[in-house]
């Protein structure tokens, strides 16, 4: 049998190790003492040890990862980070935003009233026709500053692209005030519309890429609460035209000072990170991503960012064709649909004839019965505000839509039964006021800001253009 031999060497001495570790000892001081027990007769005594042990390891790592709260905060200086303020360093750049929301509802509402004041004066009173080309030939415009936003805005940023929709905002009013035949009033409403395509498009877009993630729901829906205040305000000025025929002039000179404000208030906002990121101003992207959303989000969203435009590309070389494929296919035919069922639902019906509806019951005042209409608007998006982002998307969809159904089936409970004439009357206006509250909750606000957040990066603005043609050519 062979056996290794070892030569054995004259070992040195044993250098001591320090470690940085709490003192057992230490520890266990602070440790209340084991309890002792007896069995029987014999005096055999067990201590509970292994608790001890088991205690004093789990103090260990305590001690060893416990900070004081001024190294913690010094580490925190060191990094960078602030204090989260949540939504408030992005509310003044979605502000500025919504504005061209509040020009859109005071364009809705801007002719309900003067139109027959402006018929009279240029001389087409009684035709109807032309009335309601005067009327729609804003959509016509509208639908073409849908199409054509989404190259714009690929090619110059959402800042630069809201302050150019500002020109034909500004010039469409200021022609549609001083005009003195059919042709100049049409061309100015044409141009208004231009502008308004745009911004509709581009609103929900800003919002999405400017919003922090946690809050982007709720600044979304300024966006409906732009729009009803637009609607109160045309309505509101629009009582005198029933007593001076020449209101309407002052009313669409009126329509040009948001325009002003809204491309003076662009020029001290903050572009879209995003955007900045992907034409390679990185820099700008990193500043405007630590003034509004933090700066420990900075490194995250740009890495994020670039990922992103890695996987799918430049939008800047995007093509409409893009829109047949795979996802994009799907996103566009959600966001088409979801606008083509908001207007097939029937909300331009109800407020535009909701007038004649309050008149049915003894409310004789159309310019109360439109406020009142406006008031109730804003009360649904003022809660869809609130509830946006905490009951979800989908859930204040199916719900907005429910109580519409609900609504009308009160409507035509009244209209249809025969009841009371008193409980029909006020079946007719609860059921009125019902359905605009649900819709603005629901229908109203989420529609638009829920497509840009399916869309992909490289596709969103010709999805989101395509989205609102559908909306513009829905009756």
């Amino acid at each position: 049998m062979w056996v290794a031999t070892v030569p054995q060497q004259p070992a040195g001495p044993v250098p001591t190790i320090f470690t940085a570790r709490p003192n057992p000892k230490l520890v266990c001081r602070y440790l209340p003492k084991p309890k002792s027990f007896r069995f029987g007769a014999f005096g055999i005594r067990l201590r509970l040890n292994k608790y001890k042990v088991s205690a004093v390891k789990k103090q260990l790592p305590e001690l060893e990862t416990q900070k004081p709260d001024s190294e913690k905060l010094r580490v925190g200086q060191e990094k960078g980070e602030g204090f989260d303020l949540g939504w408030l360093p992005a509310f003044p750049h979605v502000f500025i935003a919504s504005m061209s929301n509040f020009l859109f509802g005071y364009h809705i509402g801007v002719m309900n009233g003067p139109i027959v004041s402006i018929a009279r004066e240029l001389g087409f009173e009684g035709n109807s026709i032309l009335e309601g080309l005067v009327v729609s030939i804003f959509i016509v415009g509208a639908f073409l500053g849908s199409i054509g936003c989404g190259f714009i805005v690929d090619k110059l940023g959402c800042r630069r692209t809201f302050q150019i929709a500002t020109i034909p905002l500004i010039l469409g009013a200021l022609i549609s005030a001083q005009a003195h035949s059919l042709d100049e009033v049409i061309l100015g409403r044409f141009l208004v519309g231009l502008g308004i395509g745009v911004d509709t498009v581009l609103v929900p877009i800003y919002i999405s890429e400017i919003a922090p993630t946690k809050y982007r729901g709720s600044l979304g829906a300024l966006c409906q609460i732009g729009t009803c205040l637009g609607i109160i305000s045309s309505l509101f000025l629009g009582i005198p035209s029933e007593s001076d025929p020449h209101w309407w002039k002052t009313m669409l000179y009126i329509a040009s000072i948001p325009g002003f404000i809204l491309a003076l208030g662009m020029q001290f906002a903050v572009d879209s990170p995003r955007w900045l990121c992907k034409v390679g101003r990185l820099n700008d992207a990193k500043a405007v991503i630590k003034n509004v959303w933090g700066a420990s989000e900075v490194e995250k969203a740009i890495e994020e960012f670039q990922s992103v435009i890695k996987n799918d590309g430049s939008d800047l070389d995007s093509s409409w064709l893009e829109l047949l494929q795979e996802p994009n296919s799907r996103v566009a035919f959600i966001g088409g649909s979801l606008f083509v069922l908001q207007q097939f639902a029937g909300i331009n019906g109800v407020l535009y004839f909701s007038s004649l509806t309050f008149q049915d019951v003894g409310i004789t005042s159309s310019a109360l019965a439109s406020l009142l209409i406006g008031v109730t608007n804003f009360a649904g998006a003022l809660c869809a505000l609130y509830l946006i982002d905490k009951q979800g998307r989908q859930k204040l969809l199916i719900g907005s839509y429910l109580g519409m159904a609900v609504s009308m089936f009160l409507v035509v409970c009244a209209i249809s039964f025969p009841i009371d004439e008193q409980l029909s009357d006020n079946l007719s206006i609860l059921g009125t006021v019902m359905y605009i509250f649900t819709f603005a909750i629901g229908a109203g606000p989420v529609t638009g800001l829920i497509i840009p957040e399916l869309s992909s990066n490289r596709s969103r603005g010709k999805i989101m253009g395509f989205s609102f043609s559908a909306h513009w050519v829905s009756p």
